[in-house]
């Protein structure tokens, strides 16, 4: 049987930040993969631009999502559009519901999602949201739930807390990981922000370094149940 993985995001270009390395990896070997982005993305910067060209900016932004999830092969992207950087303004009850039904379309064996402890507040209830919507009754049919960081929120916290215990190589994939995350043009910044791809391969190289790999991704594991 074929295994599942969804990624449960809050903006568009969390989930490349997070974990598309490891998601390519898992992919070739196999797995069906699955993103729920839950936020709008840009919503919350530069408001009266957002206000005047707001359509159209949530236009590209759609298209670079599905070009980026296409380059790794997602096998189906769920857009939400819960505002950005206001996850706390909505009912946690909302976004739960639209994780738990996501969930029951795709029946995930692994979940990727947020770090509890990110200085942005949606990646902090996307966590709280994702562990409502699965937690281990006798039915729960996901087995494996890991969070990931993202540069320029994770590491802004204060006082760092990421302290991760799984790490995925991703020698093979770093080059699919940079080529979707050159899709989100209007995401991308450019180095020394941590947002860039020379913070991205820098930062991979990082973690690989920690381990003995050339290019890591790493996790802090939630759940595993064996």
């Amino acid at each position: 049987m074929i295994k599942k993985i969804l990624i449960v995001a809050s903006h568009p270009d969390d989930e490349v930040l997070g974990c598309f390395g490891t998601v390519a990896r898992l992919i070739k070997e196999g797995y069906e993969a699955y993103t729920l982005i839950l936020g709008e993305g840009k919503t919350s910067r530069d408001e009266q631009r957002i206000l005047k060209n707001r359509k159209e900016d949530i236009e590209v932004l759609n298209t670079e999502i599905q070009k980026a999830n296409d380059i790794i092969g997602i096998k189906k992207v769920f857009i939400e559009k819960f505002p950005d950087n206001r996850f706390d303004s909505v009912d946690l009850l909302d976004i739960v519901k639209v994780i738990s039904r996501v969930k029951e379309e795709v029946q995930p064996d692994i979940i990727f999602t947020h770090f509890e402890n990110d200085l942005n507040i949606d990646h902090r209830i996307t966590y709280q949201a994702v562990l409502t919507a699965t937690r281990p009754m006798q039915d729960e049919y996901v087995k494996e739930i890991y969070s990931f960081e993202i540069l320029s929120s994770t590491e802004w916290n204060y006082p760092l807390s990421f302290s991760p215990d799984t790490y995925f190589d991703i020698s093979d994939t770093i080059d699919l990981k940079e080529q979707a995350m050159q899709e989100y043009t209007s995401e991308l910044c450019e180095y020394p922000h941590p947002r860039s791809l020379e913070g991205i391969n820098l930062n991979a190289k990082y973690q690989g370094m920690r381990v003995g790999k050339q290019y890591v991704e790493a996790f802090k594991l939630v759940r595993l149940i064996k």
